[in-house]
C-alpha cells in the first residue's frame, strides 16, 4: 500500500492532476449533495487504498462478530435478565417486541473499527439504529472514478469498489418482501427536517427512483395513518427507510404517533426494524465482550470476539475480570485513566464521549459519577489506524497524518459487503460531529 499511496501522491503534485482533483470534488459537493450542511464531506484528495488479502482480513473478522451479535439479538428478545443489562427505557421495551415479520432487524448496519498499522483491528461500536454515511461513500467512490488522477493511476493498479446505493435498496426490497409486500414499494425516508444528512437522503431517493420507487423524505410530524395505511398527504407509505433516531423519536413523541401505530399493527414495513434499538445500545459490547455470556457461541465467534472487541463493561460498583484478574471496576477506572474511554450507553454521533488520555483527571472523575448515577460503559483504548492524506489548506497542497477508522457495513444481520471510511486529525473520529472527513474505499492491486 505504501508504494500504491506514494505513486498516487506522485501524480497528485502534477498541476494537471491537482486542479481536477480539487475541481471535481468542489463540484461534486455542490451538484451531488456531497456536503453536510455547507461543509464538504470529502475534504481530502485521495481515496482510502486496501489490498484484497487485508480486505478479506476485515471481511472475516466483522461476519463472525456479526454473527456474535446477531445471536445476542436473539438471546435478548427471550431473556429478559439478560436485557435489564441495556438499561432500555419502559417505551423501548415495548417497542422492540413490535413483530417485524421479515427476520433480522438490522437490515443494514456498521461495525466502527480500527485496523492500526500492525494490523490489529477492533471494532469499538455497532450502529445498527440507523447507519448514515453510506450513500455518501458510494456518490464518493463515483466521484473519484471520474477524475484524471485515478484514470492514470489505474493504469498501474486495479481498482474495485462496491455499489452500497444498490445494496441498500436490494436489503430494503428484501426485508419488504419477507414482510409481505407485493411488487416496488412506495419509500418515506423518515428524518428531523433540516438534519445535515438531508443531502444523503436525495442521493438515497435517487437511487429508489431509478429502481422504479416513488419516494419522499419526510418529517415525522408529516405522516398520518387512518383506514389501516400510513400516508403522507396522499402517498401511501408502504415502506419506511428509517434514519431518524429512535430515541431521539421517543423523547419527543413517545409511543402516541402515527408511525408507532402502524408498525405495531404491521400496516408499514419499516427498516431497520425497531428491534435494533437493543444492538444500538453500547452495553451490548460489555456483553459481547466479556466472557460469562459466551457460552452458547460457536468456539470461532468466541474466538473472533475477544480478539476483535475490545474489553468492556457497564459502568457500575462490581467485580469484573480484567486480563485474569479480578479487580473492583470503579477503582480500576480511577486507575487506568489514560487506556479507557467512557460512553454514554445510548448516544451516537460521538456525544459525551471522554477519552481518558485526552481529559484532566477532574473531567475523567466528574464523568465517573456521571456514569455512576446514569448508563455509561467504559473501554479499554485501542490502536488506531493513521495515513497521510493530502488536503488543500490556506491554498496550498498539505500531506498531513490522519486517523482514519474502517467500518464494515452489515446486511440483514449477517452479510458483510463494503465498508465506510471517516478520517480525522483527533482521536475521536466522527464526521457529522465536525472536523472530519469521509473518502472512499478501493480494493487494490498491482497489475
Amino acid at each position: 500500500m505504501k508504494k500504491a499511496i506514494d505513486y498516487y501522491h506522485e501524480l497528485l503534485v502534477k498541476d494537471e492532476y491537482l486542479s481536477s482533483t480539487q475541481q471535481i470534488l468542489q463540484e461534486a459537493a455542490e451538484n451531488r449533495y456531497l456536503a453536510f450542511g455547507k461543509r464538504p464531506v470529502c475534504s481530502v484528495l485521495r481515496p482510502y487504498f486496501i489490498d484484497q488479502p487485508t480486505y478479506n482480513f476485515v471481511h472475516n473478522a466483522a461476519q463472525l462478530v456479526s454473527t456474535g451479535i446477531n445471536l445476542l439479538g436473539q438471546r435478548l428478545m427471550t431473556n429478559d435478565e439478560l436485557r435489564k443489562q441495556l438499561d432500555l427505557t419502559p417505551e423501548e421495551e415495548i417497542i422492540i417486541k413490535f413483530d417485524n415479520k421479515y427476520g433480522a432487524p438490522d437490515v443494514s448496519g456498521r461495525l466502527d473499527g480500527f485496523l492500526s498499522s500492525e494490523g490489529d483491528f477492533n471494532f469499538v461500536e455497532y450502529n445498527a439504529e440507523s447507519p448514515g454515511g453510506l450513500a455518501y461513500g458510494d456518490e464518493l467512490s463515483d466521484t473519484f472514478n471520474k477524475m484524471p488522477i485515478m484514470q492514470k493511476f489505474s493504469e498501474t493498479y486495479s481498482l474495485k469498489t462496491f455499489a452500497i446505493r444498490k445494496k441498500v435498496f436490494e436489503a430494503l426490497l428484501l426485508a419488504y418482501q419477507h414482510w409481505g409486500g407485493k411488487g416496488l414499494p412506495n419509500i418515506a425516508i423518515v428524518d428531523w427536517r433540516g438534519v445535515s444528512t438531508y443531502g444523503e437522503f436525495l442521493l438515497s431517493k435517487e437511487c429508489f427512483e431509478q429502481h422504479g420507487c416513488q419516494v419522499k423524505i419526510v418529517d415525522p410530524d408529516e405522516l398520518e395513518y387512518h383506514n389501516n395505511k400510513l400516508f403522507v398527504g396522499d402517498f401511501r407509505v408502504d415502506l419506511i427507510y428509517k434514519r431518524v433516531i429512535i430515541g431521539e423519536f421517543l423523547n419527543k413523541f413517545g409511543l402516541n404517533h402515527p408511525m408507532i401505530d402502524a408498525v405495531r399493527n404491521n400496516d408499514v414495513c419499516i427498516a431497520n426494524a425497531l428491534q435494533v434499538q437493543m444492538l444500538y445500545k453500547k452495553s451490548c459490547f460489555a456483553l459481547l465482550s466479556d466472557p460469562i455470556y459466551h457460552e452458547s457461541y460457536p468456539a470461532d465467534v468466541i474466538n473472533a470476539l475477544l480478539k476483535h472487541i475490545p474489553w468492556t463493561r457497564k459502568v457500575r460498583e462490581c467485580k469484573t475480570v480484567y486480563k485474569n484478574s479480578t479487580v473492583g471496576l470503579v477503582d480500576f477506572i480511577v486507575a487506568n485513566q489514560n487506556q479507557l474511554v467512557l460512553k454514554p450507553n445510548g448516544e451516537y454521533g460521538g456525544k459525551g464521549v471522554i477519552l481518558g488520555w485526552e481529559s484532566s483527571s477532574e473531567e475523567w472523575s466528574e464523568t465517573l459519577k456521571t456514569a455512576l448515577s446514569s448508563s455509561y460503559v467504559v473501554q479499554e483504548r485501542v490502536p488506531l489506524g493513521q495515513e497521510v492524506y493530502p488536503s488543500m489548506i490556506d491554498g496550498e497542497l498539505n500531506f498531513g497524518e490522519r486517523f482514519l477508522d474502517l467500518d464494515p457495513y452489515v446486511w440483514n444481520g449477517k452479510y458483510i459487503e463494503g465498508c465506510g471510511i471517516r478520517l480525522s486529525k483527533l482521536s475521536l473520529l466522527n464526521v457529522t460531529a465536525g472536523g472530519g472527513s469521509a473518502t472512499p474505499m478501493f480494493i487494490i492491486d498491482k497489475k
